[in-house]
């Protein structure tokens, strides 16, 4: 069965010589047409050395279909390989952050992003056509600030479709149950959106290594609620890199293990978290 992102999926990992020149330009012709002088939303793609996967991204982003005026972005965040080659190539608007971080990258693309509502998507995932006006039905709602979806994982020859889905069917339930308490914590920085005037009041965090996206949706809860996402046509498509080399049976397990020690958690509310010393950029700069 023909997937939606299979078409995508076909250039993931190939470097821009192996990828068709027709496609390259379909990809440069269709994003040129998605800029909007006056967008409402900005769709913000960082970057870290993803040479062999931006082009991927960026071509699930130019078949977007939005009733909305948007602009769509991108960061190369300090890469050492050809990420600032890609944007060249496919003529997408970029700025260079040479600070090392998805804090940084993300701060530095709201700095320069135009729009009301601000997406950030991350360049070793798919999105589908529909994710944008999906997302907007539930951040232009009253009193809601910022809004988060779920996400999912393409099958290969180390993850089976049928794994996968019991897998993400697990992880879905627990974070369902998690997000009436601690919302904060069920949200990823590859589906997560929210409104770019709030964020530019407390800022992106730039002194973690990672969790900056649920340390500003934690912050936005002043301005109002985060809200979820369910609808299987806003559920993007990503690579392995939360999983990395394990199983997903390895990778379940661990996440059991952590999620266990603190379990209770999701029973109550909190607006303080302590950083460990290990995700403090300044500790190990």
């Amino acid at each position: 069965m023909e997937n939606w992102y299979d078409k995508y999926l076909s250039i993931y990992g190939k470097t821009m010589e192996e990828i068709p020149n027709s496609v390259l330009d379909e990809i440069k012709a269709n994003l040129a047409q998605k800029q909007s002088q006056e967008p409402l939303a900005s769709v913000v793609v960082i970057a870290y050395n993803e040479e062999r996967r931006l082009a991927a991204c960026l071509w699930s982003l130019s078949e977007l279909q939005t009733k909305y005026p948007i602009e769509i972005l991108g960061v190369n965040n300090n890469s050492k390989d050809r990420t600032e080659e890609v944007y060249q190539r496919l003529g997408l608007p970029y700025y260079n952050e040479t600070k090392q971080s998805p804090g940084f990258a993300r701060q530095c693309g709201l700095d320069h992003a135009k729009g009301k509502y601000h997406f950030c998507i991350d360049a070793d995932t798919f999105y589908p056509r529909r994710y944008v006006d999906l997302m907007m039905a539930k951040l232009t709602q009253p009193n809601v600030s910022c809004v988060s979806s779920f996400w999912s994982f393409f099958p290969d020859e180390n993850h089976s479709r049928f794994g996968l889905f019991l897998f993400e069917m697990i992880r879905d339930m627990f974070l369902f149950v998690q997000h009436f308490k601690r919302p904060e914590l069920c949200v990823r920085g590859m589906v997560f959106a929210f409104n770019a005037e709030y964020a530019s009041r407390v800022k992106i965090r730039t002194d973690i290594r990672r969790g900056e996206d649920g340390s500003l949706a934690l912050s936005l809860k002043p301005f109002g609620k985060i809200a979820f996402l369910y609808h299987r046509q806003a559920r993007p498509v990503t690579g392995y890199g939360t999983i990395g080399s394990q199983s997903l049976w390895q990778s379940f397990v661990q996440h059991v293990k952590i999620q266990g020690k603190g379990l209770s958690r999701i029973f109550y509310k909190k607006d303080h978290y302590e950083d460990s010393e290990d995700n403090l950029v300044n500790k190990h700069s």
